[in-house]
């Protein structure tokens, strides 16, 4: 590539992974309070494939307006490369990782399926030093939104999921339920829970006991054999990873005064359901944090907090990677290597 060229994965129209092609782009220049970074590894996450689809699934009226070629992705850790003249607390050679534009960028500004992303410099962290590019890429989305769930939102910006602001509840010596436990977000937030004094039980297959009892969990349901709102109760807080309309079904296993947080709320209202049991129903939009992210770094790097990867694809495999995503299952993340 020129030096004003970088490799970059675009798409021209919208579709399934097939319309996801390596080609040559102009690399960005950091504007006032950005940062050029050089990336090693792209995270992969649910806004990507919604974003590669065109958000087909919200209601029209949400839908963002779209040009294309897009570059899809968020979730990065790579090198600095250059920074904006106004920028003081970065340097060219620093490891950084970040969520990039989010949500502000869920229409194409985030663009991090590439050689060189430009980034606020509010948004950037130092990477954890401990952690590889592909384990400090896997965690920024996933991460955040488990931390901004459970423990601080981090951010006063009005909620545009429902009309309350999202307050997290207190978690120590409390029973939390994680459905989705084995997931990107829901590997996550079982061991936030755990850090902050729960007992958690965690909901998934079969095979993911093992790794999920190895990352702190005090109870498995195995819901291929039992449905886990069949068997659970008196819960504090449900976490329901999964979300969407099935979210529901929790709402008897909670204690009234309990709590359930859908992280994918849409498809899913409670209605008079959880005002009759006492409970309830709040979730919240995941937002860019470079202050979050120090923080979180710490965690990483003492090892109290573990990202899974699930795989991990080149750069120009991208079609692959959101292929290996299609099929389901994911055990934590599925991580793009650049470098």
């Amino acid at each position: 590539m020129s030096a004003t060229k970088m490799k970059a994965v675009q798409q021209h129209r919208f579709g399934g992974p097939e319309v996801l092609r390596l080609e040559a782009a102009p690399i960005p220049s950091p504007a006032r309070g950005e940062v050029l970074v050089r990336v090693h590894a792209v995270g992969l996450n649910p806004p990507d494939w919604y974003l590669r689809e065109g958000y087909k699934d919200l209601p029209p009226a949400w839908r963002p307006q779209l040009a294309f070629p897009l570059i899809l992705g968020t979730d990065i850790s790579g090198i600095v490369a250059a920074v904006a003249d106004d920028v003081a607390d970065f340097a060219v050679g620093d490891e950084v990782y970040s969520m990039v534009r989010f949500p502000d960028g869920a229409a194409g500004g985030s663009r991090a399926y590439a050689e060189y992303v430009s980034v606020p410099s509010t948004q950037l962290a130092r990477k954890p030093a401990n952690l590889d590019h592909v384990h400090a890429a896997a965690a920024p989305m996933s991460l955040l939104t488990a931390w901004q769930f459970l423990v601080a939102l981090g951010h006063d910006a009005p909620n545009p999921l429902q009309a309350t602001r999202h307050e997290p509840v207190p978690l120590g010596g409390r029973t939390v339920l994680v459905n989705g436990a084995a997931g990107g977000v829901g590997h996550l937030a079982l061991q936030v829970a755990k850090l902050k004094g729960a007992r958690v039980i965690a909901v998934a297959s079969g095979a993911n006991a093992a790794f999920l009892r190895d990352l702190g969990a005090d109870e498995f349901i195995d819901y291929g054999a039992q449905a886990a709102e069949a068997v659970a109760s008196d819960i504090d807080l449900v976490v329901d990873a999964v979300g969407g309309a099935g979210a529901g079904r929790f709402l008897r296993t909670l204690k009234r005064g309990g709590a359930l947080f859908p992280i994918f709320p849409l498809g899913f209202a409670a209605g008079d359901e959880a005002k009759q049991r006492g409970v309830t129903v709040s979730a919240t939009q995941v937002r860019s944090s470079g202050a979050q992210l120090a923080e979180l770094a710490h965690l990483l790097d003492s090892g109290k907090i573990r990202v899974a990867i699930d795989s991990t694809f080149a750069l120009a495999d991208a079609q692959a990677a959101h292929e290996r995503a299609a099929r389901g299952h994911i055990r934590g993340k599925i991580v793009l290597t650049v470098r």
